[in-house]
């Protein structure tokens, strides 16, 4: 089974005077302004870093519950939040880390268990996956 998601970007003029909108092929986020005072500076819009975020946080927050499911825990909540670190490399930047942090309950649940389940969906997700980037996971569980 293959799925293919799009998204679109736009950006004119050029170089750091430039403004770009983004959108996604679903039409949830639709003509979202990004550009380098948004990047690099606190304008209001988005940024590819926090684009990638919400995909990391969205992404592994389905595969961990996924996992727990499959190992049959049904009943809890999962909270997720990603930090995305771009660094300057060079005449360039680098994404070189993505930060999830975790809160989770499932009920029943051993700790250990819970955690064997939660660093292989960090490791499996397929943002995790697709990331050239240290991710690290730190967690507070309850059952």
């Amino acid at each position: 089974m293959s799925m293919v998601r799009t998204a679109s970007a736009q950006y004119q003029p050029l170089g750091k005077d430039g403004q770009g909108h983004v959108s996604l092929g679903s039409g949830v986020l639709s003509e979202q302004p990004y550009g380098f005072n948004t990047r690099f500076e606190d304008k209001q819009g988005t940024n590819p870093e926090e684009l990638i975020a919400a995909a990391h946080a969205s992404c592994y927050a389905m595969a961990l519950s996924f996992g727990l499911a499959e190992a049959g825990f049904e009943s809890g909540k999962l909270n997720v939040d990603a930090a995305v670190t771009l660094e300057k490399d060079g005449d360039g930047f680098t994404v070189t880390q993505s930060a999830l942090v975790l809160n989770a309950k499932v009920d029943g649940m051993d700790e250990k268990e819970f955690e064997a389940v939660a660093n292989d969906a960090k490791n499996n997700c397929p943002i995790s996956k697709l990331l050239n980037a240290e991710i690290t996971l730190e967690y507070s569980f309850q059952n």
